[in-house]
């Protein structure tokens, strides 16, 4: 069946917020069975088309504002891709660790220290990759 014109909005977002790579490596790994293929579309249509598209703000303050989000609500998993995000969008790796670094105030250390983690592991495998992870 064709992907709706959303779906299409959503997929060039997505693939320039994570890059094709990455895109395809989930598309192998986390989408490639029936129930998470729903999910997939749903999320290219409602997040990425929808949300992410929107007017108003930047895409590089929109990745930030994830990746706080993440960091306060311990999603470790979505804090990998938005971190991966926020790189690709223009953060650099000092001004992200920064920004969670602010964060332990707020939400305390033991969170912070989860990001920490998930930072280093994200950025260390960015670090890793032909583009340095950075090709928009």
């Amino acid at each position: 069946m064709p992907k709706s014109e959303l779906w299409q909005r959503g997929d060039a977002m997505r693939r320039r917020l994570m890059g094709a790579a990455t895109v395809e490596r989930m598309a192998k790994g986390v989408y490639d069975d029936p129930l998470m293929e729903k999910f997939g579309d749903y999320a290219r249509e409602a997040v990425f088309a929808m949300l992410w598209d929107r007017p108003g703000l930047d895409l590089k303050t929109r990745t930030l504002i994830c990746v706080v989000s993440d960091t306060a609500t311990h999603a470790w998993p979505e804090l990998a891709i938005h971190l991966r995000m926020a790189r690709r969008a223009g953060w650099t790796e000092d001004e992200l660790s920064e920004a969670l670094l602010h964060l332990s105030g707020y939400i305390g250390l033991p969170a912070v220290r989860e990001a920490m983690i998930t930072a280093r592991t994200v950025f260390t495998e960015m670090r890793g990759e032909p583009d340095g992870g950075l090709g928009m």
